[in-house]
């Protein structure tokens, strides 16, 4: 008996939605999109550093990750913070020859600390650098920012259309969000960075540079109900 009413519930309310979902479509409505976006500099930058050992193996990587740690120290770089170590591989071969190499993520915050450490390690010997991927600090609250301009564009939109009908704008029946954050960047490698439009950087200045900028983006589909 019990199953027979829980059944029957079920069954009147999902009548009762049914019911419901048809006579919100039964409504007038306007459904229109809007779009906003921001340009902004990353101030997160991760550089992958590859420090290949000789025939001497080990001891070459050390002795150039003690100048690399200094030379970052001296551009005041927090080290500890900034600077992981990814990867270590050591592989004795069959002629007796140790290859070592250790791999690093360094975080810069700006595009001239980035050429400073450009140069300091073409200054050392140490070839292998490219930026791995940027970031921006405050992402997260500049996406929320678009992602209500482009609401509020979707509503302007709306009023526009509406007016131009001699109709009145009601309340939203329906939104979808299409925000992205894609992230362009620049695989610049230390050889890239000699010959690149920062070539004639001296030894000690670099030029201020800024970094080329990401497009963070939202895009919403708003449906809105007319009176």
């Amino acid at each position: 008996m019990k199953r027979g009413m829980v059944l029957v519930a079920a069954l009147m309310l999902t009548t009762a939605l049914y019911a419901q979902q048809t006579n919100v479509m039964d409504q007038p409505y306007i459904e229109v999109s809007g779009r906003a976006e921001v340009e902004v500099v990353p101030d997160k930058i991760y550089v992958q550093i590859t420090i290949d050992g000789d025939s001497k193996g080990q001891e070459t990587v050390l002795q150039q990750e003690k100048e690399m740690v200094q030379r970052f120290d001296a551009l005041g770089i927090d080290v500890e913070k900034k600077l992981v170590v990814q990867e270590l591989f050591n592989s004795a071969l069959k002629s007796n020859k140790v290859t070592t190499f250790k791999m690093y993520r360094l975080e810069v915050n700006s595009a001239t600390q980035l050429a400073h450490v450009f140069q300091a390690l073409q200054a050392i010997g140490i070839a292998q650098a490219e930026i791995e991927s940027v970031d921006v600090s405050n992402k997260e609250e500049l996406i929320q920012k678009i992602r209500a301009e482009a609401a509020q564009n979707a509503r302007q939109n709306a009023l526009v259309l509406a007016n131009a009908l001699g109709q009145e704008l009601g309340k939203a029946l329906y939104v979808q969000d299409y925000s992205t954050s894609p992230y362009e960047y620049m695989n610049m490698s230390t050889r890239d960075y000699a010959v690149s439009e920062v070539r004639e950087v001296v030894a000690e200045a670099a030029p201020v540079l800024e970094f080329q900028k990401v497009t963070l983006n939202s895009s919403v589909r708003v449906r809105f109900l007319l009176k």
